[in-house]
């Protein structure tokens, strides 16, 4: 499951404890093209992966990459800067990475040439003294190879689940995971907060429900404690062999609530929609960017004799499909989600039984009653309130003169979108 660097954007939520300010010694960095030096790149020779993992949480990152030939590389608010350090040479990257994992995992790396785990940065001495706690931030982490060198990606976990409206997620998500049974999609690409959208959801059903909720995680990001509901987080490597194998084995666990973090194949998929058709509440998601395509993309997963029958049993299980993307905020740091909702109507369930996915999209735009919203008219809604600039819109959107047609449409008096309340002035 795959966690959102939103949750970290200034604004959405209080952050646990105010960051230090960036030491003064963490040098420049490169942003669209251009290099901005302050002093002399910074020697990685004998340099400890937390260093930089300190300076991500200082300046409130997403994500950090290592890799040969490059400089240490984060992604602040979105876009990708060079910090002022040496490139990594093979020798470096390796000894970085092969510092914090285990035997076990370094074995386990080098026959499969890729690797999942989580980190605990730990606190300095200074500021476990100050009753900081051992451990500052946590991150989850892909190590890979890159023409025969180690590379790595680090995302930042948040300490703190946030809550729905500190996301700026719509307030039906809590009506959606509230249903007793079904099957629930969160989808979009690789960093649009897939996982922390669901977190959000677990969250509130722990808080506000008493429930028996098992999640199946590759690996485990947010750490979610026993309130009302009782949370068993299982991961891949440590707590099971696969999501297969866990969700089989789940189902005489007593669950009432099933997270998947991925569904990657076909027998993971045919065991998520069984659970959801045998009277339990299914979480998962896909790396799929709209309703139709992900309905698509689970049918297409089964052979031709089987479509049918996975049509209808997905048909009469499906509740929502939550595709996310997140874009740059119009003023001061950080990102806002939009959404394309998507609510599993009897119009919409005959759609799929009937294979004509291609009418979803026009269903969702004329579905407003139920809380459907395209991708679109999340975007323009955005727009219209500020959040976005135009441009990330135009960018982002399915369709650019329907786009431009709806902010018209929504502007006063029905002139452009230029005049839009509270929408940026370019």
């Amino acid at each position: 499951m795959e966690n959102s660097p939103y949750a970290q954007s200034p604004g959405s939520m209080p952050p646990s404890s105010p960051p230090p300010a960036a030491p003064p010694t963490m040098g420049g960095e490169t942003s669209g093209g251009e290099e901005k030096k302050v002093g002399a790149p910074k020697i990685l020779e004998d340099l400890h992966i937390d260093e930089l993992l300190h300076i991500v949480v200082d300046r409130n990152c997403s994500d950090l990459h290592i890799c040969v030939d490059s400089e240490p590389v984060i992604r602040e608010d979105g876009k990708l800067k060079r910090l002022n350090y040496e490139k990594f040479t093979p020798p470096q990257s390796q000894r970085m990475m092969y510092e914090i994992i285990s035997d076990d995992h370094i074995t386990k790396f080098e026959q499969t040439k890729e690797l999942d785990f989580s980190y605990a940065l730990p606190n300095p001495v200074h500021m476990r003294e100050q009753g900081k706690g051992p451990v500052r931030a946590r991150f989850r982490v892909n190590l890979y190879r890159d023409r025969g060198s180690v590379a790595a990606a680090f995302r930042l976990i948040s300490s703190r689940i946030p809550t729905v409206e500190e996301l700026n997620l719509p307030p039906l998500l809590k009506t959606l995971s509230e249903k007793p049974r079904g099957l629930i999609l969160v989808t979009g690409p690789t960093g649009s907060g897939k996982s922390t959208s669901l977190a959000a959801m677990i969250n509130h059903l722990n808080i506000n429900y008493s429930h028996h909720i098992i999640t199946i995680e590759d690996p485990i990001e947010y750490l979610h404690t026993h309130k009302s509901s009782v949370i068993n987080q299982r991961e891949l490597g440590g707590d099971t062999l696969s999501f297969s194998n866990a969700l089989r084995a789940s189902l005489r666990e007593d669950p009432d609530i099933l997270l998947v973090g991925e569904m990657r194949d076909r027998e993971t998929i045919q065991l998520a929609i069984t659970a959801a058709e045998t009277g339990h509440l299914v979480f998962a998601t896909l790396h799929t960017n709209n309703a139709a395509e992900s309905i698509d993309r689970i049918i297409d997963v089964f052979p031709p004799g089987q479509q049918e029958q996975i049509r209808v049993q997905l048909a009469n299980n499906i509740i929502a499909i939550i595709s996310q993307q997140l874009l740059p905020r119009a003023s001061g740091p950080g990102r806002i989600p939009t959404n394309e909702i998507m609510v599993a109507t009897p119009a919409v369930r005959n759609l799929i039984r009937e294979n004509k996915t291609h009418q979803i999209p026009s269903m969702i735009q004329t579905g407003a009653a139920h809380g459907m919203m395209s991708m679109d008219q999340c975007l323009r809604d955005q727009y219209m309130k500020g959040l976005i600039t135009l441009e990330e819109a135009m960018t982002r959107c399915m369709n650019v003169e329907e786009l431009k047609k709806m902010i018209s449409l929504g502007a006063p008096g029905g002139q452009g979108g230029s005049a839009a309340p509270g929408a940026p002035k370019r």
